[in-house]
Parts: C-alpha cells; sequence; structure tokens
C-alpha cells in the first residue's frame, strides 16, 4: 500500500457518467481519495453518506473527496443518485487504481480466502504527495477524522 511521502498515480478512471479522467485533475489543491469495497452495501453506503455530509466542508477548504471502487460506471450513477452522494465516485473496473494504491488485497471470510478492495483513505497535497494514510478502515468516524486532518493542511 501506498504511504506517507509517496505521490499519488496517475490512473485512469471513469466517473458515474461513463467520462474518463485522471487523479491529476485534481493537481494544484489537496485531495480525498477513499477506496471502498462494493457500492450500495452498508459499510460502504455509510462511508459515502459520512463523505456528503462533511462535503461542504470539504469543499471550504479547496479539498475534493474522491471514492473509488471497481464498480461499472452505472452503478455508481444510480448508487449517488439513491442516496442523493455529492461527492466524486470513480469507477476502477480494470483494478488499475487499486493496484497502484495497493488497496487490491487477498481478504479473508469465514476461512474462505479472496481478493478484493481494502477500505483505505489517502489525502494528498495540492502537488499530489501522500500526507496521510488510514489503512483498514473502520467507517464509523472515519470522515471526521479525515475532515480534521484536512483542516491542519
Amino acid at each position: 500500500m501506498l504511504e506517507a511521502g509517496d505521490s499519488l498515480p496517475n490512473v485512469t478512471l471513469k466517473d458515474a457518467d461513463g467520462a474518463d479522467f485522471t487523479l491529476e485533475r485534481f493537481r494544484g489543491q489537496p485531495v480525498v481519495v477513499y477506496f471502498y469495497p462494493k457500492a450500495d452495501t452498508p459499510g460502504c453506503t455509510n462511508e459515502a453518506k459520512d463523505f456528503t455530509d462533511l462535503s461542504s466542508e470539504f469543499a471550504a477548504l479547496g479539498v475534493p473527496v474522491v471514492g473509488i471502487s471497481k464498480d461499472k460506471p452505472a452503478k455508481l450513477k444510480k448508487f449517488a443518485d439513491k442516496y442523493g452522494l455529492n461527492v466524486t465516485l470513480a469507477a476502477d473496473e480494470p483494478g488499475d487504481a487499486c493496484e497502484a494504491f495497493g488497496t487490491w488485497v487477498e481478504k479473508s471470510l469465514y476461512g474462505r480466502k479472496y481478493m478484493g478492495i481494502e477500505r483505505a483513505t489517502f489525502l494528498a497535497d495540492a502537488s499530489g504527495k501522500i500526507l496521510r494514510v488510514w489503512p483498514k478502515v473502520k467507517v464509523k468516524g472515519h470522515a471526521a477524522e479525515v475532515l480534521e486532518a484536512a483542516k491542519a493542511l
């Protein structure tokens, strides 16, 4: 997994409308990038709603929030519409961003091993340098913790 001091990888993603973009589009401003396993599941929904609830505070700081999963753009659009989410949701169907950030990991559930996205968040400065990493995120209170870190920039 990437660490503080590393640079944000410049991978190509798709937004919820299916348009291509890279994290380079946020150069010149700090950015929060968070990875979540699957849209419209309980933990991922709560995390997205928490970031949305604080989105005006992130915006006031000039810090966009980008959530990345391997879901298809159409699913992200439906997810955003269903819950009124106003953070940028990005589709990483091929898994390039997950690989580059180191969030595509082996998981275990009831003794069954499988590959999946580790819930993790990265805070980068305006030059794209990662300042802080939250691996193995627990959702409750996480968005507020990230906001406090962004305020300290």
